[in-house]
């Protein structure tokens, strides 16, 4: 018996101003679920399987151990998410660009596959690719 279950990832990130970045990610076209908000925290709904987890420092360390990150200094993570062509690519940067996000990298163009970044307002580094799916094929 197969199992139709789709796994799900959910991205734990650390924000300094919590609002102000879920203005950021509804400006992209995400939705924040408020089922699983509060004052502390925001579920941001990239895809059905995607969430993206926007957690005020001081309750992202109840969470763990170490220091948390300054992610405008050092990497913590690499963030990829696909697109569907080469357009959504280049419109998503461009919204994250106007909704106050930066530049993160140059635009990289294999002809089968397309990649720009940006950097959202606390520093965490997102990159959007888009792969011609006949060079995925084969």
């Amino acid at each position: 018996m197969t199992s139709t279950y789709q796994q799900m990832i959910f991205v734990n990130l650390p924000v300094n101003d919590l609002d102000a970045s879920k203005k950021f990610f509804t400006e992209l076209g995400y939705t924040i679920n408020p089922q699983f908000s509060d004052e502390k925290a925001a579920s941001v709904v990239i895809s059905d399987s995607i969430v993206a987890m926007l957690l005020t420092k001081p309750f992202y360390a109840t969470f763990t151990k170490k220091e948390i990150a300054d992610a405008t200094k050092s990497s913590e993570v690499l963030l990829a998410l696909s697109a569907e062509s080469r357009e959504k690519v280049d419109e998503l940067v461009e919204k994250a660009l106007a909704a106050g996000g930066s530049p993160a990298g140059e635009t990289q163009d294999h002809g089968f596959m397309y990649g720009r970044s940006f950097d959202d307002p606390d520093g965490h580094t997102w990159e959007v690719i888009w792969m011609d799916p006949a060079a995925v094929e084969g």
